[in-house]
């Protein structure tokens, strides 16, 4: 999350007009994150989110999002729920960009995962695939694999200047994600954003997940990758394999990975490490100057990454053998 485009008292107060949410109290930006606009909206009959689209979320997207909120909610899965206007639309513009208000969710994300947070996350993570398995709607991950050299091509007048010699590295393991990279594995509807700040908690007890504006059809053991790759480091970028061992064994108490998910999992944490290393140096270079937004370290994934290349086999994640 972030502020990229302000709003107007005014503006906000004519957009909410449309809804049957009560009147505008208050609101404020929120700061963290990278991708859309979002504020904390108080109004006389409680808080909402409103997210102004921006960037790399595509308007002909919403509809796939905004449906597979509703889809998730139906089936068990807390998150966040569209608000409809008058006449019945979840999407509307304001100050120029799609926009939708959306529930607000109780709960803090975790600064510090303990290993019971990463248990959690792993279960929840196989409820949502599961839940997901009937969406009718599909859309292509377009930030897979086929997305990255173009990534890297985008950052490489610069990308050097992050780290010496780092855009001959990525090319390189970019060559062996592209030849090894499995496309024969389950598909499915994948969160592929599930950070810790998109995960919010009451006590130890896990409460919600957000942020769907990622989600996308790709192969389910991907979006576990991810997920090892965000939960289980420590600040020293050390990976915690008792925090891992603990994700995947809540995950597969749902839903159980097959041999070939199992196998491929070392090269799906490299290409999620990979993902988020490029994507963060592209945000690194070009985030927009006066943007309410700090951009994030591009080289904890190259650090990660790193990591990932002196994995053997899915049990150096913790995965029983």
């Amino acid at each position: 999350m972030a502020v990229y485009t302000d709003v107007t008292t005014d503006d906000l107060a004519r957009f909410l007009s449309r809804y049957d949410i009560g009147e505008l109290l208050s609101y404020k930006g929120i700061a963290e994150g990278v991708e859309n606009s979002n504020f904390l909206v108080h109004t006389s009959k409680g808080h909402f989110i409103l997210t102004l689209y921006e960037k790399r979320v595509a308007e002909k997207d919403l509809p796939f999002f905004i449906g597979l909120m509703e889809h998730l909610a139906a089936r068990g899965l807390n998150c966040p729920q569209p608000v409809k206007t008058s006449d019945g639309s979840a999407l509307g513009m304001l100050a120029g960009r799609p926009a939708a208000i959306v529930t607000f969710l109780d709960g803090l994300w975790i600064r510090k995962p303990s290993v019971g947070h990463c248990a959690a996350v792993g279960e929840a993570l196989a409820q949502l695939h599961i839940a997901g398995s009937d969406f009718a709607m599909t859309r292509a991950n377009a930030l897979s694999v086929e997305s990255w050299r173009p990534l890297l091509d985008r950052a490489a007048a610069r990308g050097d200047d992050v780290r010496p010699g780092l855009c001959a590295e990525v090319a390189k393991e970019l060559d062996v994600l592209e030849k090894s990279w499995p496309r024969d594995l389950p598909q499915g509807v994948i969160h592929a954003d599930l950070f810790p700040d998109n995960v919010f908690f009451l006590g130890d007890k896990l409460s919600g997940l957000i942020d769907f504006y990622f989600a996308c059809t790709d192969t389910l053991a991907y979006d576990v990758a991810i997920c090892l790759n965000c939960w289980c480091f420590e600040p020293d970028h050390a990976f915690n394999v008792t925090k891992g061992r603990a994700l995947l064994k809540a995950y597969q108490t749902v839903r159980p990975l097959s041999a070939a998910e199992c196998a491929a999992l070392p090269i799906l944490a490299r290409g999620a490490a990979m993902r988020f290393l490029l994507t963060r140096l592209v945000d690194w270079l070009a985030v927009p100057e006066g943007a309410l937004v700090k951009p994030k370290d591009p080289l904890e994934y190259f650090r990660k990454l790193r990591f990932h290349q002196s994995v053997t086999s899915a049990t150096d994640y913790g995965l029983d053998a």
